[in-house]
């Protein structure tokens, strides 16, 4: 049974952790550099990524975590999570930051604010279709090409990755946890 975290700071954190739960992963509550230890895998929840950042910092796990992402381990992060991974952030606060795990920019609320949020059908190479619920989404809007597109969606303005995998580390612009749909989290449990 792999150890997966759940960044439990602020956001989705119970969402996930059940979907994780349902897929047999063993779930740790992260909200300290002792509970990153020993993890097969971690998820960055969909939330407020600048809220997430400020307490990553101020909990010390940004430094811990950060090593981590370094060392290779296992990471998707969604919505606010893919914010946090990417290497550059379009149109977010002066001081925001993030880790530049995953080399690729995204736009904060790139589809849309709270009341543009929206449902639809992501084809995903491998799954088929999968329920994908947008809330607030980051836009990736430009990315290497040693990245994989898992998914790609158009909302009128051309093709935009909005699952993807660099490595260890995978991002993800939609919610797989809001909904009963569990094959994106089997996708990457599977990969540990």
């Amino acid at each position: 049974m792999p150890r997966v975290g759940v960044l439990a700071l602020q956001g989705d954190v119970t969402e996930h952790a059940s979907m994780l739960v349902e897929v047999g992963a063993d779930v740790v509550f992260v909200r300290s550099v002792e509970q990153l230890e020993d993890l097969e895998g971690l998820v960055l929840p969909g939330g407020e990524s600048t809220a997430i950042a400020h307490l990553l910092t101020t909990s010390g796990l940004r430094e811990a975590l950060a090593k981590r992402l370094v060392d290779g381990l296992n990471v998707f992060g969604t919505c606010a999570g893919l914010i946090l991974l990417s290497s550059q952030i379009i149109d977010g606060r002066s001081d925001q930051w993030s880790f530049g795990a995953l080399p690729l920019s995204v736009r904060r609320n790139g589809y849309g604010r709270q009341i543009a949020s929206f449902e639809t059908s992501v084809e995903v190479r491998g799954l088929g279709a999968v329920p994908g619920v947008f809330i607030r989404a980051p836009k990736i809007e430009t990315w290497s090409s040693e990245i994989e597109v898992l998914a790609q969606h158009d909302h009128g303005d051309g093709e935009h990755p909005v699952l993807v995998r660099f490595g260890p580390v995978w991002g993800c612009s939609f919610h797989p946890e809001l909904t009963p749909d569990l094959r994106v989290h089997r996708l990457f449990v599977d990969s540990l």
